[in-house]
């Protein structure tokens, strides 16, 4: 027989003690997933960093210019560069019909990359645009500069040449938030280069579009998928200038990248057409 109240009480108490074991339960389960998001977190700054490091950034080789007064200096530079606009090409001027006959039929814009010689790493960047009629029509022409040593027919890790060819361009992303870019978007702080590069790379890969250049389509620029090999190289990627030669990257203003970003439309199934002059032409 209970005294009265006793059993209240012990009924009180016994549920104090499961209140207490769901919430010992709880925050064991918040403590798991922020491990796990803690996890996923450093995975995929382990990812980002070796995509940067095995290739636009390797070596160290780039320079950059995060600072206002390189920002005016390079948007002085691109209106000085500024042409007057073409129209009615039945051609991209300067791409010979080795390279032209690799533009795909359905293809409504091509970023055409030409580079001032087979081992310098001045280029000019122009974007093309194709109307119903099948004529094209430029748009911009900008300064820009692509691998330190120039170019290449057969890219591969470390040799701080930009790959000349036609490669489809799908995938964008970037550590500033996106500027309403067309193309996918993958914002993320893992796209900034490692704090033991050079100052003047930090704002690199503010913008960045990645040229799909032995890499998987349809994916962020920071997937590290090879698919011909880790030799081949690889993070081939359009981004912001830095004032000098990449480690095999096409690179162009802070201004232009949001320009092409909000500008390439995968609806128009946009390439880019890139090599030295020579290559280009031949």
């Amino acid at each position: 027989m209970r005294t009265a109240g006793t059993g209240r009480g012990q009924d009180r108490a016994e549920a104090r003690r499961i209140a207490a074991g769901r919430r010992g339960d709880a925050a064991a389960r918040e403590r798991a997933r922020a491990k796990g998001k803690a996890a996923l977190v450093a995975g995929a700054a382990g990812v980002a960093l070796a995509v940067l490091l095995s290739g636009c950034g390797s070596g160290n080789a780039q320079g950059g210019g995060g600072d206002a007064a390189s920002e005016r200096a390079t948007a002085k530079a691109d209106r000085a560069h500024r042409p007057a606009r073409a129209e009615g090409l039945t051609e991209i001027p300067g791409v010979g019909s080795r390279l032209q006959g690799r533009i795909p039929e359905d293809s409504r814009q091509v970023v055409a990359v030409e580079g001032k010689g087979e081992d310098s790493a001045d280029a000019v960047v122009r974007l093309y645009t194709r109307a119903g009629n099948g004529t094209w029509k430029r748009a911009h022409s900008w300064p820009a500069h692509n691998g330190k040593n120039g170019w290449t027919h057969h890219h591969h890790e470390g040799d701080k040449r930009s790959p000349v060819g036609v490669f489809s361009l799908s995938d964008a992303g970037g550590v500033l938030p996106d500027p309403g870019a067309k193309l996918p978007y993958a914002h993320s702080a893992a796209f900034t280069p490692p704090t033991y590069w050079p100052k003047k790379t930090r704002n690199d890969f503010d913008y960045v579009i990645a040229i799909n250049y032995n890499r998987v389509k349809g994916t962020t620029p920071l997937d590290p998928t090879r698919p011909q090999g880790q030799a081949k190289g690889g993070s081939i990627w359009l981004h912001r200038d830095h004032g000098d030669g990449t480690s095999g990257c096409v690179s162009v203003s802070k201004a232009v990248m949001r320009t092409l970003l909000r500008t390439l439309d995968p609806d128009k199934h946009p390439v880019v057409v890139m090599g030295d002059k020579a290559s280009l032409s031949g």
